[in-house]
């Protein structure tokens, strides 16, 4: 199988649990340097998909390639090491542990303390949450707050993709509003960004690319403007109210 000159390439890849496949023969490019949604419904494959990204899950055939090097076999270690970082979905911080404490967690690959501490400054500009509540446990913490320090950690290695599952997952719409403008942040400073979002219509907007996934295979896969604005998958994920809504 010849080596992929794609960003992120999945071909044909087939994964599950225990013997039964969840993912069924996904193909698709990841672009460099954009953002790239997926969207489905409930069960469709999309955790799994980017637990096959970061070595979580292993698929049962097909390859991932990233910047032409394939990714099946490796461990998450291995994976962490040539720049892929992923936020899950449930909240990951350690409670007992300081905010600053948890932040410098993602930088336990690196052993250089003035890199980690010049790291950490420019962590601090990009996030006032951090410098503001450095000394505080990360447990009395909101959820919202919790999630922008996760991506404040995941920023430590500078990795050159940053993988997200359902990173507005129980977030208020003020606090949505800021999770959406980091997202965006972390992509304008060159991070190349996969995620996936239940918040399917302004995660699209957002979004250079768009995927569909409906029971393990790609439905429809294109601009993010063009899944958005598509009518089927509009009255199927989206709510069924873009045809009755004109596009601004």
């Amino acid at each position: 199988m010849a080596e992929s000159n794609a960003f992120v390439r999945f071909e044909g890849v087939v994964a599950g649990y225990g013997g039964g496949d969840v993912i069924k023969g996904v193909s698709f490019d990841v672009p460099q340097g954009g953002v790239t949604c997926i969207v489905g419904p409930n069960g469709s494959g999309k955790s799994t998909l980017l637990k096959t990204v970061s070595g979580l899950v292993r698929p049962r055939l097909g390859q991932i390639w990233f910047k032409g090097t394939p990714l099946v076999g490796k461990s998450p270690k291995e994976i962490l090491k040539l720049g892929i970082v992923q936020v899950p979905q449930n909240h990951s911080l350690f409670r007992e542990m300081t905010v600053e404490e948890n932040v410098e967690l993602g930088a336990f690959l690196l052993r250089d303390r003035k890199v980690i501490a010049e790291r950490m400054d420019t962590i601090r500009e990009m996030f006032p949450i951090v410098a503001e509540r450095a000394k505080d446990k990360a447990g009395s913490l909101s959820g919202g707050q919790q999630r922008l320090v996760e991506f404040a950690r995941c920023l430590m290695l500078e990795p050159e993709l940053v993988v997200l599952d359902e990173p507005s997952m129980g977030l208020d719409p003020k606090t949505l509003h800021a999770m959406f403008a980091t997202i965006k942040m972390m992509n304008n400073m060159g991070r190349t960004v996969l995620l996936v979002e239940q918040n399917a219509r302004q995660a699209l907007k957002m979004s250079h690319f768009g995927v569909v996934l409906e029971n393990g295979q790609v439905r429809l896969s294109g601009t993010g403007t063009d899944v958005l604005n598509n009518p089927e998958i509009g009255a199927l994920y989206l709510g069924g109210t873009i045809e009755a809504k004109p596009s601004h």
